[in-house]
């Protein structure tokens, strides 16, 4: 089903297609278009889930996580400070194992107030025992849904799923949906086990009150169970591509250019790279075509599909024999540096001799041009060690 559509309306039609019994959410500027789009499909009687209004985000967050512990497939979507709003009932979603599935539609948070993207908002989820996973096109939207549903019932691991905001949700582009039928066999109706939800006839409880003796344990089962889904995550990823048939082709300009996909990471640049850009999200587009127009400069891009669980073994490995690796990061842990540089500094601490840079870019919507992906890699090539602000 080849189209042209805005990317929250290809989000929307595919939520559509997987049939939650339960939407809620609350309008927030630029999630809304998607939300508003499942509201007509309500309306207009192309869907049978219940779409509740809430008050707010807590509220919209507090609708679902009580539909998904009665035993229900489940949706909602923010952005922003409404993810803000949500983040304690996140956490015991969360807690609670609950298989819910968000679509954050990235924005920078207050203040000053911005509604334009950067990947702020998300990072405040880092900690919550989510899995979180980005979409670079409309495409990967599509595809990291699918998978996100698959993954969330199986493991009972609520994840979220990152699109740029009006980057991705409200531009159009080209994309392949799937149809009903592959939906359906791909993502057959939930149907959760007796222990597994709420049930007067087989009781059971979510979230109680745990001792000292019982959190801790708790605690490292879901961290054990987030890290154990890399693997299955991967497979889901390239499995759905297969499904849709829909793969990235190398033109005749990108003849020197190859493609390494393992699902969690993609990498796309020269065979042998000297600099390696690593990020999440729309950039890496704008990435790939400074690329394809740098040949020379031996360059390459990984392209990061999921946050949360972090794979950074498949990351070092795939850098091979680079020489500069550059982090570029459109979030800032205030006082530090960005999210994704301290992580993978601390991972691969001792691990590699590649020299490793943060640059910090893109903040509040700030464009990011190839001018300045020239100057990341003068940068990086200097003794300076800290992270730079670019843009």
């Amino acid at each position: 089903m080849k189209t042209i559509l805005e990317g929250s309306r290809v989000i929307a039609e595919t939520i559509k297609m997987i049939k939650p019994s339960v939407v809620s959410a609350y309008p927030i500027t630029p999630q809304t278009h998607i939300v508003e789009d499942l509201a007509k499909f309500k309306a207009n009687g192309a869907a049978n889930y219940e779409y509740v209004r809430a008050e707010s985000e807590f509220a919209a967050a507090s609708i679902v996580l009580g539909a998904s512990a009665a035993g229900e497939r489940v949706y909602t979507a923010t952005s922003s400070q409404g993810l803000l709003l949500m983040i304690e009932v996140l956490f015991n979603i969360a807690g609670m194992r609950l298989p819910v599935v968000l679509t954050c539609a990235n924005r920078g948070v207050s203040a000053p107030i911005t509604i334009w993207n950067d990947h702020q908002d998300i990072m405040t989820l880092r900690d919550a025992g989510w899995i979180i996973l980005f979409a670079e096109n409309a495409q990967e939207a599509i595809v990291l849904h699918l998978v996100a549903y698959k993954i969330a019932e199986k493991y009972k691991i609520p994840v979220t799923v990152n699109v740029d905001g009006f980057v991705l949700t409200h531009t159009y582009e080209p994309s392949v949906l799937p149809t009903q039928s592959q939906v359906n066999k791909y993502l057959p109706k939930y149907k959760p086990q007796k222990d597994e939800y709420l049930n007067v006839e087989n009781p059971v409880t979510f979230g109680a009150f745990a001792t000292p003796a019982d959190y801790m344990d708790i605690r490292e089962e879901l961290h054990n169970d987030i890290k154990n889904t890399q693997k299955e995550i991967g497979q889901e990823i390239k499995k759905v591509f297969k499904l849709l048939n829909v793969r990235e082709k190398i033109s005749q300009k990108e003849k020197n250019l190859i493609f390494n996909d393992n699902g969690l990471v993609e990498y796309y640049g020269v065979k042998n790279p000297k600099i390696i850009f690593l990020t999440m999200g729309s950039l890496v587009g704008t990435i790939k075509d400074f690329i394809k127009e740098n040949q020379k400069e031996k360059l390459g891009v990984l392209k990061l599909r999921s946050f949360r669980p972090l794979p950074d073994k498949i990351i070092l490995k795939m850098l091979k024999n680079a020489k500069y690796l550059a982090i570029l990061d459109k979030n800032i842990s205030l006082g530090e540096s960005g999210v994704l540089g301290m992580e993978i500094k601390g991972a691969f601490f001792n691990k590699t001799k590649i020299k490793i840079q943060n640059f910090i870019v893109g903040l509040g919507g700030r464009d990011i041009t190839e001018k300045h992906l020239s100057k990341i890699i003068k940068i990086i090539q200097t003794k300076k060690d800290q992270s730079v602000f670019i843009g």
